[in-house]
């Protein structure tokens, strides 16, 4: 790619709209900035420092120091005493593996805004960078006492309670999340991949009903119809079910069983079809055994 192979100010538009989108595409970033757009930054006004920030990221992310610490010096010239560009510092900090010193300026920013949930987030991914899972847990706990409302923050902490094999506690970021966002077929279905894991047949019921309940939202989701499946399966082998709850079980599994058999059958592979697929599932079930 040479510098005239770019209109500039095509590329400033596009690193613009990727900041509109809060999306990063950092190798792209890296290459118009490096190719082009540097060699016009005088003209960009004041938009320079936002395209500069969002260059200094993209450099980190790619390890392109070379192209991040020239606008990293450059916007602490223009801010110097600015938390983002402290932030920033302390994110070029992490790429050098510096993490006690990254770790310091964090908490300095944290000490004079508390609400900085940037500086927060970046605390918990160093730590669990470092694989100190349970310092991770309480500094993202803290954060979540704030902001109780961050959806990813809830994800990011049931990722942790489950590396720690804290079922329980991960099934509780999970119905928060469900709670914020009911209509979330994907949160309905790790609820209940949870619980499934968690065994037991109180457990197995609220499972079978999660797995119902995704694939009510969602049809085409054949994780969610694969757990409902063997969420089924393990309900049946109680001996103390009802018969009447014995006989909704195994039509829930049989309807189950049915639109997973559909759903491969319009994909047939060279190696298993749709046929084989129920054949697959019927020698896991235990329904006509019970």
């Amino acid at each position: 790619m040479a510098t005239l192979d770019l209109d500039w100010e095509d590329v400033r538009e596009q690193l613009r709209t990727w900041r509109e989108d809060n999306t990063r595409h950092s190798e792209e970033v890296v290459d118009m900035w490096d190719y082009c757009l540097k060699h016009y930054k005088h003209k960009l006004g004041d938009e320079r420092w936002m395209v500069e920030e969002q260059v200094v990221v993209a450099g980190l992310d790619c390890y392109r120091l070379d192209v991040a610490e020239p606008s990293l010096v450059a916007l602490n010239d223009q801010f110097p005493g600015s938390l983002r560009v402290r932030k920033l510092k302390a994110m070029r900090l992490e790429a050098l593996e510096r993490f006690d010193e990254a770790m310091d300026i964090y908490d300095s920013i944290i000490r004079q805004d508390e609400t900085n949930s940037t500086a927060r987030k970046r605390k918990v991914a160093v730590l669990r960078g470092q694989g100190r899972i349970t310092e991770a847990i309480k500094e993202l706990t803290e954060y979540l006492k704030i902001f109780m409302s961050d959806s990813e923050a809830w994800q990011e902490l049931c990722d942790l309670y489950l590396k720690e094999g804290d079922y329980s506690k991960a099934a509780f970021c999970m119905e928060e999340l469900i709670l914020t966002n009911p209509h979330n077929h994907l949160f309905h279905t790790r609820y209940a991949e949870i619980k499934y894991t968690q065994g037991g047949l109180d457990n197995m019921e609220i499972a079978r009903s999660y797995f119902s309940q995704a694939a009510k939202l969602n049809p085409n989701n054949v994780r969610a119809l694969y757990g409902l499946f063997m969420s089924c399966t393990q309900v049946l082998s109680s001996s103390k079910l009802s018969a009447q709850k014995k006989k909704e079980t195994q039509q829930l599994a049989t309807w189950a069983l049915k639109e997973i058999s559909d759903r491969y059958s319009k994909c047939r592979t060279n190696t298993m079809d749709g046929s084989k697929i129920l054949e697959t599932f019927k020698s896991l079930s235990i329904m006509d055994k019970a």
